[in-house]
């Protein structure tokens, strides 16, 4: 379940983030998946903004479609690129 604490935690590390470049990865559907180079443009209350480098266009993402992974963003650091959200650990049930 996602909290209003995870979605302001996310806000202000993109908030920290803008103009750094980034890789967003999504599904279009029917098992076809994108992979696009942008650059986190600007940062609003219920979305953040970025641009695709291949056609020069602006996106909006909300911070829940990061928070379900519905996309994966990851961030370049200037030495590599790493998920700005960490994978997560399945929990094992226990009998």
């Amino acid at each position: 379940m996602i909290c209003k604490t995870d979605i302001a935690n996310l806000k202000t590390d993109i908030l920290e983030k803008i103009g750094q470049k980034i890789i967003v990865k999504g599904s279009l559907g029917r098992s076809k998946v994108f992979e696009k180079e942008a650059t986190l443009e600007k940062a609003y209350p219920n979305i953040f903004v970025v641009k695709y480098e291949e056609n020069d266009r602006n996106v909006t993402y909300s911070y829940t479609d990061v928070l379900t992974r519905t996309v994966e963003v990851d961030v370049f650091d200037g030495r590599a690129y790493s998920p700005l959200i960490p994978p997560t650990v399945p929990n094992k049930k226990k009998l």
